[in-house]
């Protein structure tokens, strides 16, 4: 087929990459346009530009896709199909139905569940046991098409949004093969979506960080590992900010030995945490200023007193 590819981040890449090995013709790459980046606010080509220029294959960077000026461009390529992979804005219809095969998406969970922004993340912070990508034939809506393929993923129970995403990225491209394959050979199936038990992954925003310790440690120790390693978890101590990058619960089962957010105990390696239910025992952290370390080296250097409070 000829392919138009349209993605963005780093997490498009490995499809990009797989379409890129395959017998298939990437005749187009679509991504966002360069945005400022550091202080410097020099520009920066997206991951997806960055590979489609290693790979010789033209980029088109329209800053709305919607744009009248943009469908001659795409109309020049001819794509049989269209691949999006966390591309970033929403397609009108007349892109939607300009390739013979139309525009499937990969999409990072598992359909209905967390249409949206941050699916990744939200699954580790939901606490789902299995995730997995979702081959879409899109539609005008969002995340709202009819399912093609499924790949499923069990979670590891330290299952962090950094990993996920790292392993969720290398499904999306030998599945959207199998689509292709399918789709040529006449044999893909289309299922529509319940739309009724779907749920959304809004996008993740540093505010959602910071740690309210009168929620279920469970709860807490889940929203560490969602947001490991963007946006973090964080906390407080002595006027400084504390991200904590790793933690255990311990169950409590008798009355609670402080109030929420209270050091209560302190160990070689450890520390524990009051929550609103159960304990937290601190492994990794970082204080503001300093490099990322575990709590053992970090109580080397630090003065930690048992009812010390975090906020």
């Amino acid at each position: 087929m000829r392919v138009v590819f349209m993605g963005t981040p780093d997490f498009a890449v490995p499809t990009l990459e797989a379409l890129l090995d395959s017998r298939h013709e990437v005749v187009g790459v679509v991504t966002q346009p360069d945005r400022p980046k550091g202080r410097s606010g020099k520009l920066q080509p997206s991951p997806v530009k960055e590979k489609a220029l290693e790979a010789d294959v033209p980029v088109l960077q329209p800053e709305k896709v919607k744009d009248p000026a943009f469908l001659p461009e795409l109309e020049k390529l001819a794509p049989d199909v269209i691949v999006v992979v966390a591309f970033g804005q929403i397609l009108p219809e007349s892109v939607l139905n300009l390739p013979k095969y139309g525009c499937m998406n990969v999409h990072a969970s598992l359909l209905p569940k967390l249409r949206g922004a941050a699916p990744i993340q939200w699954s580790v912070i939901d606490g789902d046991k299995e995730s997995g990508v979702t081959i879409m034939q899109m539609d005008k809506g969002l995340d709202t098409g009819d399912i093609l393929l499924v790949e499923k993923y069990t979670l590891d129970p330290k299952e962090t949004g950094g990993s996920l995403f790292d392993k969720l990225s290398k499904l999306g491209g030998p599945l959207l093969l199998q689509a292709l394959e399918q789709a040529e050979q006449g044999k893909l199936s289309q299922v529509p979506q319940d739309h009724e038990k779907h749920t959304y992954a809004k996008m993740l925003s540093k505010a959602l960080g910071e740690i309210d310790f009168t929620k279920d440690a469970v709860v807490i120790e889940r929203l560490i590992r969602g947001l490991n390693p963007w946006p973090s978890a964080y906390t407080h101590l002595d006027g400084k900010m504390l991200k904590l990058w790793d933690a255990d619960v311990k169950a409590q089962e008798q009355t609670p030995a402080g109030k929420p957010g209270q050091v209560v105990e302190i160990g070689k390696d450890y520390f524990t945490v009051q929550t609103g239910r159960d304990l937290l025992v601190i492994r990794s952290l970082q204080l503001e200023g300093k490099k990322r370390m575990d709590t053992e080296a970090f109580l080397r250097g630090y003065s930690l007193a048992e009812g010390s409070i975090l906020s």
